[in-house]
Formats: structure tokens, C-alpha cells, sequence
């Protein structure tokens, strides 16, 4: 506590400032002392904040000027069966969420599904993207680094590979506008997600750009990637995983699970999620996909942000004769299972429920796993809520499950 004490009053003197705790003082020392500090500068009771299970340097490669930690409650639905490439079982899937209602509604979708006889998931597509953006003098130097780009793929494929022996270079592909050209450059990252990897491998394939053509680099990221943001490119082209998951409900399921037909949930689906959405000018077609996928990042250690993409799917539901056909497209599912946040403790605890903890073997089969069971996590969400919405249940749910 000594240290505690003499680190705060050199904090208060102003001898040391915030971030640099850790260059004198263990990790958890510097953690409390700095919350220490913040407690008495803002009058805050940081009790809670406080009382965490993990090593502070366990959490030194994901957050700087650390206090202490959020909580968020961490419930678990299944167990969900999924007929994927790589998942292929019976998963008990965790999400950490604070809406009431969430974990609930989708266990009833996993409830349909695994009555159903299980869901089918495919990865269409894969690959993690890094777009440079490049300034010319002309249109003229603009086709000339394009052609000589197109030209070259394989010396550009060479320098990114030389980075990092678990990166795979799979294409890259120029975009003109004007004085500026993009190259859109993806990868194979294996069980990582890989957003440090791309950037390493495309600042080396930029370099090689740099001395051959004209071009100049101008960033490192030209948000043609895209990462963080909505954007058609990633709904057409994919970034991440392009995942897909469907099942099919026969009509007495429906009638007995959802209390409702295939008809009047096929009917919401439509003027909902594609009509409603088309109006609104979305980027994603679905009921509610960033509520799984949220709830799955914040449990499994992934990057809270790239929800924006990992949100961007599309709801396809169809009555057929006997029942109701469903499935989910994820067109941008950015996951891994080694890597960010996936190594501290609790984050790794939950993957291991899944049986997806760490590299997989053969390496990616891992984090296309994790991409295979979020897609279909998400399907049974859209299950559920689009047939409370049909039965005319949704606030009679929350109503009674007090939220």
C-alpha cells in the first residue's frame, strides 16, 4: 500500500502524470493508484471498478491508463446444433449483454432451430482487408499505378508475406478517383482477425509501390477497407467472413413454438426488414443482428466496434408449403479466436466453452468455427424476434420478464 500511497502523491504533485505509472510500478500497483487518484480528483466511488479476478499485466496489451474493469452479466443460450464446415455440434454460446430480454429471446430461436433438427452454416467467403490510399499528379500516373499493380501482384504478394509467417496474401484490387488510387488489399489471417497483420503487410506492399511507381503514400488506411464504419463495399465484396446460416421450421413448429403461422412471420420479415429498411436507406436487412453480435464480441474477446460490419446481414425468410424457410447472411463477420482481447482470462474462458479457444487445427478452422456459430446465434435471434413481432408478443415478453 506504501507504494500505492507515494505513487498517488506523486500523481497529485504532478511529478507523475497517468500514463507513465507503469514505467516505476507493477501492473496492479499502477492500476490502483491511478484509481486512487481519479476517485479522489472526481469524488467517484470506484469500488467496483475495482474488484476484478484478472492480472492487471494481463490486460496491459488491451487498454492504456487501466483502473479497473466493466462487469456486464454473461448469460448463455443452447445448447444451439450447427451443421457448419467447422462447427459441427451442439454449442452452449455465451453473451454478455445488459438488455434484459436478449438471451432470452434468442434461446427461444435456438430452441426452434434445435427442434428443427439443427442449422446449416457456410462460409462464402473470407479474407481481412487493408486499403492504402495513394496521391498522383493525374488520371494519366493513376492508370499507370493500377496497370502496373494488376501487373505485379505476385512481388506485392512476396513483400506482404515476408511480415508475418501466419498472414496469406489473397488479392488486391486498385480503385481510381481522380489523383487518388486505393488499393484494396485482403488476406487470409488464419485464426486471427488480423487488423495489425493487414496494416504491417500493406505498409511493406506500399513501400514496394512507392519505388516503382509514381504513387505517394498518403495513409495507411483509406477507409475503402472499410473498417468501423458502414459502407456497400463491405455488403458487397465481404470483409471478415461472408457467413450464411438457415433452417427450415415445419409449420406445426412454428404454430407451437412462435404461436403464430409462417406466413404472418415471412409477411413482418418482408415489410420490416427488407421493405422498411430499403426506405430508411440501411445497410444491413435484419431485425436486430448487432444485438447477437455485440453481445457475442463483448463475451468472446472481439472488437466491440467492428459491430458496424459484423451487423451488416441480411434476413431472408420465405413460408413454404409445409413451413417456414430462414437464413441469415453476415456479409462482414470480423472474428478471431488468438489475438486482442481474446487472451484475457474471462474472454478466453468463454471461447473455451466453445471449444474455439486459441489456434485451431488445421490453423483458421478456429475462428471458422466462431464465425459459423455467431451466424447461426443470429439466425435464431431473428427467429424470435420477428415472430414476437408477428404474434403480437414483444411487449407482453418484456412486460413479463420485467424489463
Amino acid at each position: 500500500m506504501a507504494a500505492v500511497t507515494d505513487l498517488v502523491e506523486r500523481l497529485r504533485s504532478g511529478e507523475l502524470r497517468l500514463y507513465e505509472l507503469e514505467e516505476i510500478a507493477d501492473p496492479d500497483d499502477a492500476t490502483a493508484a491511478r484509481r486512487q487518484y481519479i476517485a479522489e480528483e472526481t469524488d467517484a466511488d470506484l469500488e467496483t471498478v475495482g474488484s476484478y479476478s484478472i492480472d492487471a499485466a494481463d490486460a496491459e496489451p488491451n487498454i492504456e491508463n487501466m483502473i479497473g474493469t466493466v462487469q456486464i452479466p454473461m448469460g448463455v443460450t443452447g445448447p444451439l446444433p450447427v451443421d457448419g464446415e467447422a462447427a459441427d455440434g451442439e454449442y452452449n454460446v455465451p453473451l454478455a449483454t445488459t438488455e434484459g430480454a436478449l438471451v432470452a429471446s434468442v434461446n427461444r430461436g435456438v430452441t426452434a432451430i434445435r427442434d428443427a433438427g439443427g442449422s446449416t452454416a457456410r462460409i462464402m467467403k473470407s479474407g481481412i482487408t487493408r486499403a492504402p490510399v495513394f496521391s498522383v499528379a493525374d488520371v494519366g500516373e493513376a492508370k499507370e499505378v493500377a496497370d502496373w499493380v494488376r501487373e505485379n501482384e505476385a512481388e506485392l504478394a512476396a513483400v506482404a508475406e515476408d511480415t508475418d509467417p501466419h498472414i496469406a496474401f489473397e488479392d488486391v484490387t486498385p480503385y481510381v478517383v481522380g489523383d487518388s488510387v486505393f488499393l484494396r488489399f485482403r488476406y487470409d489471417t488464419g485464426d486471427a482477425m488480423g487488423m495489425n497483420m493487414v496494416t504491417i503487410a500493406s505498409e511493406a506492399a506500399s513501400e514496394l509501390v512507392e519505388a516503382e511507381t509514381p504513387a505517394e503514400l498518403v495513409a495507411l488506411s483509406g477507409n475503402l477497407c472499410s473498417d468501423k464504419k458502414p459502407a456497400a463495399i463491405n455488403s458487397v465484396e465481404g470483409r471478415g467472413y461472408t457467413v450464411a446460416a438457415d433452417v427450415f421450421l415445419p409449420e406445426d413448429l412454428v404454430e407451437d413454438t412462435f404461436h403464430t403461422t409462417s406466413e404472418a412471420i415471412a409477411a413482418v420479415n418482408t415489410r420490416k426488414n427488407l421493405v422498411g429498411s430499403a426506405k430508411a436507406g440501411s445497410l444491413g436487412f435484419n431485425a436486430h443482428v448487432a444485438n447477437i453480435v455485440g453481445a457475442a464480441f463483448l463475451a468472446l474477446g472481439q472488437d466491440e466496434a467492428q459491430v458496424v460490419e459484423g451487423s451488416n446481414a441480411i434476413t431472408s425468410l420465405e413460408a413454404r408449403e409445409d413451413g417456414l424457410y430462414a437464413s441469415v447472411t453476415l456479409a462482414s463477420l470480423e472474428v478471431g479466436t488468438v489475438g486482442g482481447g481474446t487472451a484475457l482470462p474471462t474472454q478466453s474462458e468463454a471461447l473455451s466453452i466453445l471449444g474455439v479457444a486459441g489456434g485451431g487445427d488445421p490453423v483458421g478452422s478456429n475462428a471458422e468455427a466462431l464465425a459459423e456459430i455467431i451466424a447461426t446465434t443470429a439466425l435464431a435471434g431473428e427467429l424470435s424476434l420477428l415472430a414476437a413481432l408477428a404474434s403480437r408478443h414483444l411487449s407482453s415478453a418484456h412486460e413479463e420478464l420485467g424489463r
